[in-house]
C-alpha cells in the first residue's frame, strides 16, 4: 500500500502540479499587492473611489452593478496571465524547440520507439549472416602440433 502510495507521490504530473499550486498561491500574493498598491490609488485618483469594487458602480432599482468589480477581475488575470506566459510557457517552447532541432539534426533519443521496419531490418541481417559462408580464418583448425 505504502509503495503504491509513494509511486502515486513522485510522478512528474503529480509534483508539476504540487509545484503549481504553490507557486500559484505565492504569485496571487504579489498580484494582490500590485493591485492594492499600485492599480487601487491610479483609480482612486481618476474616480474617488478606494479600489475598483467601488467604482463605476450603477445602481438599477435598488440592486448595484459593479462593472468595477469586474474591470479589477480582469486586471488581475491580465496579470497573471502576462507573467505565467513570459515566464514559464515562453521559455519552456524555446527550450523545447531547441530539443526538436537537435532531434531533427540526428541526435537518437534513446527512448525511441522500435519500429516495424527496424525489426525487419534486423531480421533480415541476423539471416543474411546465418547463411553467409564460414570465411577462411574461422572455417580451418590448424594442428597444434606438427
Amino acid at each position: 500500500m505504502l509503495k503504491g502510495f509513494r509511486e502515486f507521490i513522485l510522478r512528474g504530473n503529480v509534483l508539476d502540479l504540487a509545484v503549481a499550486v504553490v507557486i500559484g498561491a505565492a504569485f496571487t500574493a504579489v498580484v494582490t499587492a500590485i493591485v492594492t498598491n499600485l492599480i487601487n490609488p491610479v483609480i482612486s485618483a481618476f474616480f474617488k473611489q478606494s479600489d475598483l469594487s467601488h467604482a463605476m458602480v450603477v445602481t438599477i432599482n435598488g440592486s448595484s452593478i459593479k462593472f468595477g468589480a469586474i474591470l479589477g477581475a480582469l486586471i488581475n488575470f491580465l496579470i497573471v496571465a502576462v507573467v505565467v506566459y513570459f515566464v514559464f510557457v515562453f521559455p519552456i517552447n524555446k527550450i523545447k524547440e531547441r530539443a526538436d532541432r537537435l532531434r531533427k539534426k540526428g541526435v537518437v533519443q534513446p527512448d525511441a520507439p522500435v519500429t516495424d521496419l527496424d525489426l525487419l531490418t534486423e531480421i533480415r541481417d541476423l539471416l543474411k549472416a546465418q547463411q553467409a559462408p564460414p570465411s577462411a580464418n574461422t572455417g580451418r583448425h590448424a594442428d597444434p602440433l606438427p
